[in-house]
């Protein structure tokens, strides 16, 4: 019995919602990369894109465990002398929690080029409303 490889152009993609409201940010992060992923699938294949569309629902309610919203730092630099910008989780959390959700499931992904075209999968909401209601997605309970 050989093993099944799957082929990028027969992966058939699904749509799964993940509500992350109450839930740890990094358990939703991860359960998403793994969908991503398509971790989870039977035919995955880790050369071959395979993953699903993943929407996140709740972004602004999800939890941070411990003190990580006063000692947790979200830096980018610029290249230039000088350039460091940190920004705390806490005024992150409560401006832009769609992007604090994308950087945790980023930094879950491989750091190789098949991870680009798996964030674009992903689709992050501040509050329950998405507009991705033709695709018909499958709510995740996990």
């Amino acid at each position: 019995m050989s093993t099944t490889m799957a082929k990028p152009d027969e992966v058939v993609r699904k749509w799964y919602v993940l509500d992350a409201a109450g839930k740890p940010l990094g358990k939703t992060a991860a359960i998403a990369a793994d969908l991503l992923r398509g971790k989870r699938k039977v035919d995955y294949t880790p050369h071959v894109d395979c993953g699903d569309f993943v929407i996140i629902l709740n972004a602004e309610q999800a939890v941070l465990t411990g003190k990580k919203l006063e000692q947790k730092y979200y830096r980018t630099h610029s290249g230039y002398p000088g350039g460091l910008k940190e920004t705390q989780y806490k005024k992150l959390m409560a401006e832009k929690p769609e992007l604090a959700m994308r950087i945790a499931v980023r930094g879950m992904l491989q750091k190789n080029s098949i991870a680009k075209w798996q964030l674009r999968r992903l689709k992050v909401f501040r509050g329950a409303e998405h507009k991705h209601e033709a695709q018909k997605p499958e709510f995740w309970a996990d």
